[in-house]
């Protein structure tokens, strides 16, 4: 009976694990395409950012 009864029950959290997926606010085109041009423009600045410190540590070693 116990292992039927947690068959139920899962079956039971699955459920509501799906429901809470549905729920969840739906990212429109748009928005996924802005957010993914903010993060590319984030990951530049960085890389330059970290370019820069190289090209300041490189310099000033080699004096």
């Amino acid at each position: 009976m116990t292992r039927g009864n947690q068959r139920e029950q899962d079956r039971l959290k699955a459920q509501k694990k799906a429901a809470a997926q549905k729920k969840g606010p739906k990212e429109s085109a748009a928005n996924l395409a802005k957010r993914k041009e903010a993060d590319a423009d984030a990951l530049r600045a960085k890389q330059k950012k970290k370019e820069e410190e190289k090209a300041a540590t490189t310099s000033s070693s080699g004096k």
